[in-house]
Parts: C-alpha cells; sequence; structure tokens
C-alpha cells in the first residue's frame, strides 16, 4: 500500500483515553511535551483533551476522516505507536473500526 491511512485518518485520536508513563515526558527524558499532558498520579499522565466526553487529543491537528494528523507524530507516546500496527497495510482492528464507526467511516 503506497499510503498509511493512519497519516491522514485521526479516528482513534478523536475516540479513545490515552494513558502513559511520566517516564516518557520531556520533563523526564521522554519525547512527549508535557504541555499537551495532565498529571493522573506519580507513575501516569494522559494526553490532555482524551478523557473528554467527546475525546480528541490536544495534538490531533486537521479534521478527522479528511485530513487529520499527529502533530506531535515522532514523539507521540506508546500508547499512540503501538495502536494499529497492521494500518499502514490497508488492515484495520476491532479497536480502529469502532473508532472510525464513532466518525462515520467505513472499516478499513
Amino acid at each position: 500500500m503506497s499510503s498509511n491511512p493512519c497519516l491522514s485518518c485521526g479516528a482513534c485520536c478523536a475516540s479513545f483515553r490515552v494513558d502513559f508513563a511520566v517516564e516518557e515526558l520531556q520533563s523526564e527524558g521522554g519525547c512527549v511535551p508535557d504541555g499537551l499532558t495532565v498529571e493522573l498520579n506519580a507513575r501516569l499522565c494522559r494526553m490532555r483533551g482524551t478523557d473528554h466526553a467527546a475525546p480528541r487529543c490536544a495534538a490531533l491537528v486537521g479534521t478527522v476522516g479528511v485530513q487529520a494528523g499527529c502533530g506531535i507524530y515522532e514523539w507521540r507516546p506508546a500508547p499512540c505507536r503501538e495502536f494499529g500496527l497492521r494500518a499502514p497495510l490497508g488492515i484495520g482492528d476491532e479497536a480502529c473500526a469502532s473508532a472510525r464507526a464513532r466518525h462515520g467511516l467505513a472499516p478499513l
């Protein structure tokens, strides 16, 4: 496949909560910008906006399903790196299909 649908979809970024270890924060030696996160406790933080009733990650840029992408793609946390690993091959999974359906998009 010539194009990774994850680089323009954005449905997962506007569907799920994203929690990760504080060690991934820039202030702790990681890559994720601290200003885009909220502290949960001494060990976990969350991407800002992902715990709202209508989730939308603060790092998401653009319009879901039209042209959307991660503003910190190179520095995104582990849960984002691990989500939809087969999607670049055009193969979705249940979580991907659920996120896409939430935004009126067909599954991959």
